[in-house]
């Protein structure tokens, strides 16, 4: 009847919404990467798994997807927006200072190991050549999908992996038109193909830069979300089916409007309400990735899969590693991007696709390589930490010449990155002194990181975070957070640690201030006696006192607030308190 419920087709979306809803914090509350969940989801409900008994035990199609084609789109819309929030944390000005990473390291990376494997189909195993080059060219693609949220793009390791998987994302669509898959392109063709290209992003640019801004507006004075909603997807939209539609790959459409987003002042929002979205989709992706998994095959052949991906992990890694070190890269960000970038990627499977449906390489060699990536897929988040661990020995390892670059050393770290710590940032700049800003605004963070403030995310109120800073190479800490409490507890803890900092903290009064003091910093700031201090030199010089005199007298005054305050602490009053002691060299 009209009004009856149906349960048909709605298996695969309980399966999808189930996976995100019970491994995203199960494997949280583990510490383990959800990745390896939704691979494992992808094993068990997939085709191989439970999906090869549902034909039997009817009740178990509400619970597996025995069809990985019928959720593929929803997988490629979740690589789409991926490649979108990618580009949120980019800009042109960035992008356009990296090109010669992209084209330089970035093309190296992926022709010389795509040549090594190549060489070895070709002359040790005797394979056609476009055999040997179609599998080699494949084998060399690594995943943006897993790569980039890992690495991120800000870290040395994340800027080296975001120019090398650049460069990939542009090659593929000339190697799609190499395959055929594209109609049988020519040449001419793919000049075609390339100025069309070039007109239709041309195109998203401008009309981007002067209608986005002002629907973006619009969304903010009403303070709907689902107003940023619903323009940003419509906007990754329209740009992929835009590329795809003149032939090129439609991930690199959501990268621009990313990147076109990224240019505006709402970046930051966006980036919060697609989120949701996008964590689904990348989900999708990795349950149709797990589905490629045949255990039974694993079990047949398990030593060959596992010699080809070993293979692969090891050319990969040490081309990448020695690339970098050639380019200038420290010992321990090669080490580290080298093994990161080691696996093959869900690239690989769409070149190894379009190969096989082109004839290109035969429908075993397909399946086969198809496993042995959906194998390097699963342990992406194992070769991550592991690179990490790689890095930070070879680190250790490096000369001291490779150590003295430290960017730790001698910078000042400011805890909390409002107005304050953007002034104190802003005047160490003016004298050319090193600065990193920490502050828990994330919003606030990726603004200012855009405007090319040295700041990153974190919470200071975790000592975690505080021990990760590097303060014992520090020159100073700034403390300009409007939380008492907090300003205290911090002051004395780092005290604890590091008996020699420099501590100046920001305090609300003269009360305040003096609890500061008893806590350990060695300067505070009431901002209500600077504030009448100020008062005062701006009343003497408008009246006609000499500035001399006066800049004395406010320091003077100053000097003699602080010791005040210093004997409300019950503290001595010494100077150097706190201060670092000169070396009796």
């Amino acid at each position: 009847m009209a009004g009856e419920l149906s349960l048909e087709g709605m298996g695969d979306a309980l399966v999808i919404l189930g996976a995100a809803g019970i491994v995203i914090p199960a494997f949280a509350r583990l510490k383990i990467n959800p990745v390896i969940g939704f691979i494992l989801v992808g094993i068990i409900a997939g085709p191989y798994g439970l999906g090869a008994l549902s034909g039997d035990i009817r009740w178990l199609q509400h619970f597996t997807i025995d069809d990985p084609e019928a959720i593929q789109p929803y997988a490629d819309f979740g690589v789409i927006l991926l490649l979108f929030a990618i580009g949120l944390e980019l800009s042109f000005k960035r992008l356009w200072t990296m090109r010669r990473m992209v084209f330089g390291i970035g093309a190296a990376e992926m022709l010389v190991t795509a040549s090594i494997f190549g060489a070895v189909l070709l002359f040790v195993i005797g394979w056609e050549l476009k055999s040997a080059a179609a599998l080699g060219l494949a084998l060399a693609m690594s995943s943006t999908a897993l790569v980039l949220p890992i690495s991120g793009t800000r870290s040395p390791v994340g800027r080296a992996a975001l120019a090398m998987l650049l460069f990939e994302d542009v090659a593929l669509v000339p190697m799609l038109f190499v395959f055929g898959t594209v109609g049988g392109a020519d040449v001419d063709g793919l000049a075609k193909v390339a100025i069309n290209g070039a007109i239709v992003i041309g195109a998203i640019l401008l009309v981007g830069k002067f209608l986005l801004s002002p629907l973006f507006a619009q969304a903010a004075r009403v303070k709907s979300p689902e107003g940023f909603f619903a323009i940003s997807l419509l906007t990754v939209i329209l740009a992929a089916a835009a590329t795809s539609f003149v032939g090129l790959s439609p991930i690199l459409g959501a990268l621009v409007a990313g990147m076109l987003i990224a240019e505006t002042d709402y970046h930051a929002e966006v980036e919060i309400v697609i989120a949701p979205l996008k964590g689904l989709g990348l989900g999708v992706f990795l349950i149709t990735i797990g589905m490629l998994i045949d255990l039974g095959s694993l079990g047949e052949q398990w030593h060959l899969l596992i010699g080809g991906l070993v293979a692969v992990l090891i050319v990969k890694a040490i081309v990448t590693g020695i690339l970098l070190r050639i380019a200038g890269a420290r010992r321990g960000v090669s080490a580290e991007t080298g093994i990161l970038m080691a696996s093959p990627s869900e690239t690989t499977l769409i070149v190894l696709g379009a190969a096989g449906t082109a004839g290109v390489l035969a429908t075993e060699t397909v399946a086969f390589w198809s496993a042995v990536t959906a194998l390097g897929l699963s342990i992406t988040p194992f070769l991550a930490s592991l690179g990490r661990i790689a890095g930070h020995r070879v680190e250790k390892e490096a000369s001291a010449q490779e150590l003295e670059h430290d960017p730790a050393a001698g910078r000042v770290v400011i805890f909390g990155f409002g107005r304050v710590g953007q002034m104190v940032a802003n005047m160490l700049q003016e004298h050319k002194k090193p600065y990193l800003g920490v502050d828990s605004n994330i919003d606030g963070v990726a603004r200012l990181r855009e405007a090319g403030s040295n700041v990153l995310y974190g919470d200071v109120a975790r000592g975690e975070m505080i021990e990760k800073l590097g303060l014992s190479k520090a020159a100073a800490l700034v403390l300009t957070m409007d939380e008492p409490v907090l300003t205290a507890r911090i002051s004395q803890r780092v005290r604890e640690l590091h008996p020699d900092l420099p501590i100046i903290a920001r305090a609300r009064d003269s009360e305040h201030a003096a609890r500061l003091y008893k806590a350990g910093v060695t300067d505070a700031v009431p901002e209500a006696l600077e504030a009448s201090l100020q008062l005062s030199e701006a009343v003497l010089v408008d009246i006609g006192v000499a500035m001399g005199p006066v800049i004395a007298s406010i320091h003077q005054k100053r000097s003699d607030l602080r010791d005040a305050i210093m004997s409300e602490s019950d503290l001595p009053q010494q100077p150097t308190l706190g201060r670092r002691r000169p070396s009796s060299s």
